[in-house]
């Protein structure tokens, strides 16, 4: 399914909405991007992975990614939906406690009928005023955005993940990958840390997050990356000693192959 939505963020636009309806239209490797994400379900179900929470979504319900979150949405066999998607840059955002609020917010809201209906108007008129051509366009929307945003943040609790059994050695794993990134990390060391085989920690690693171990730790890696380099003054070097990677060469082979480009374009990149 062709996400317009990300292609005018790409583009340069700071705010993008975008509804879309599909059906077994489901992602099969963990993504993140640069700007924030709302994601209203208008029906149907999905479910969400938020990097070691699963999350079971229903109509009415929404759910945030700040930048650089590994996520990804899937759902049942031949279970159609329509949703609301919403980017928009932290730069949109005007109050720096709203945005520690949405980057420490990250995950389902589920809001009563009454504020339900109030997001998803602010929703469907930021999607109605992105094809407007008046002058005063850029200054609603970032208005409305910051309406909505409040709204959430104010009115709605979020919720906690689904638990799911199967799925609990899995977050394990993955919540040890997101703290100990930049240590050395390999198959056969986590095996024995959770006291399984390296065959049954391969298979079943794949089988939930329908990629490897090692791609997940890298781009888990790279994300990091990419924040250090946006967020510190290190430089590139020091970057990749300080998200586990034993030499510059296998950094810059990596950090090309998870976001197209080399650690020092992205680098040039952000700070135009």
């Amino acid at each position: 399914m062709l996400d317009q939505a990300g292609i005018m963020m790409a583009q340069g636009s700071s705010i993008a909405c975008e509804r879309i309806s599909g059906v077994n239209d489901n992602m099969h490797q963990n993504h993140y991007h640069e700007y924030y994400e709302i994601y209203f379900l208008e029906s149907g179900e999905r479910y969400h992975i938020l990097h070691d929470s699963k999350y079971a979504m229903q109509p009415g319900e929404l759910i945030l990614f700040s930048p650089y979150v590994l996520h990804r949405s899937y759902g049942d066999q031949n279970v159609p939906f329509k949703r609301l998607v919403l980017y928009f840059s932290a730069s949109q955002i005007d109050s720096p406690q709203l945005k520690d609020a949405l980057d420490h917010g990250n995950g389902l809201y589920r809001p009563e009928a009454k504020n339900q209906k109030e997001i998803h108007d602010l929703l469907q008129t930021l999607l109605n005023e992105q094809d407007d051509s008046s002058v005063f366009r850029s200054g609603y929307m970032h208005t409305l955005l910051n309406m909505l945003l409040f709204s959430i943040m104010l009115q709605v609790h979020k919720e906690e993940p689904a638990k799911k059994e199967q799925f609990d050695r899995m977050r394990q794993v993955i919540s040890y990958i997101h703290t100990h990134y930049q240590e050395d990390i390999s198959l056969e060391q986590l095996a024995k840390i959770f006291y399984i085989s390296p065959y049954y920690l391969c298979r079943e690693f794949k089988r939930h997050m329908d990629c490897t171990m090692v791609q997940y730790l890298n781009v888990t890696r790279i994300m990091n990356a990419q924040r250090k380099l946006m967020e510190t003054d290190l430089n590139i070097t020091q970057v990749s000693q300080e998200t586990g990677f034993s030499n510059l060469t296998h950094f810059n082979r990596v950090f090309k192959s998870v976001t197209g480009m080399t650690p020092s374009g992205y680098q040039k990149h952000i700070r135009k």
